[in-house]
């Protein structure tokens, strides 16, 4: 019995030494979470002040802008979430945003008929600015402001959507609600660096059989984004109008 009885100290003394053990290790949580909590509001703070010494080349600049964007992100902040508040109150860039996303869409609109709906990011961009210059001199804009803009966009629905074909600038940007899936992404990904693609380089590329190669390029002809080619004999080409490059 007395064996026993030992066990069972033995076991609570455990047990209490734990308890000890969780409650200290809970209050080094809790100050190391208070010293975060001061240290994210100190760089919050900091953030707005530099906010207001560089609001000027924070709107101008798209490079210092791009910047600014990942270190609020750094901090769990984004002046994109509300068109009121500090942020757009500082630097309008809650607004630069929305008004670039609506001019996005002019811009798209405009040129569906030619291009089926989709195209490259850096045709958007130039003709963006073009538009812009016309309208009036505004902040330039770079590849990263477009697709913040655009990302704002899926607000819309399925009809804004990027994809992504490499670096920054080899985005294509699709503004028709249609439903592409994974081999016609692959498709278009692979035209996005010619312009076109046949059955064979499809073939080739992604080791498909013929059968599904024409089955993605039907798709993408019904959905009105790729004009064929018959103009040359043997095998025919399939354009994407909006990919070929300026």
């Amino acid at each position: 019995m007395r064996r026993r009885v030992g066990g069972v100290a033995a076991i609570q003394k455990h047990q209490l030494a734990q308890a000890r053990f969780k409650d200290k290790g809970s209050e080094i949580a809790d100050d190391q979470l208070q010293q975060m909590t001061k240290q994210m509001d100190t760089f919050r703070s900091n953030l707005q002040e530099f906010a207001g010494k560089y609001k000027s080349k924070i709107k101008k600049n798209p490079q210092f802008r791009q910047q600014f964007q990942e270190m609020c992100a750094a901090t769990g902040v984004d002046p994109l979430a509300s068109s009121k508040g500090f942020w757009a109150d500082m630097l309008g860039v809650g607004d630069f945003y929305y008004e670039l996303g609506v001019q996005i869409v002019e811009v798209c609109l405009a040129s569906r008929h030619r291009n089926g709906g989709i195209m490259n990011l850096e045709e958007l961009r130039r003709l963006l600015i073009k538009s812009r210059s016309v309208a009036s001199k505004q902040e330039d804009i770079g590849f990263d402001d477009l697709l913040r803009a655009i990302d704002k966009l899926k607000i819309l629905g399925e009809g804004f959507r990027t994809i992504a074909c490499g670096s920054t600038r080899d985005y294509i940007v699709q503004s028709v609600p249609a439903e592409l899936n994974v081999d016609h992404t692959k498709v278009i990904q692979k035209a996005s660096t010619t312009g076109c693609v046949t059955f064979t380089t499809l073939m080739e590329e992604f080791g498909w059989e013929k059968v599904r190669a024409e089955k993605a390029i039907v798709d993408l002809i019904r959905e009105g984004l790729v004009w064929v080619d018959e103009q040359f004999q043997g095998e025919s080409s399939y354009w994407f109008p909006g990919l070929q490059k300026v």
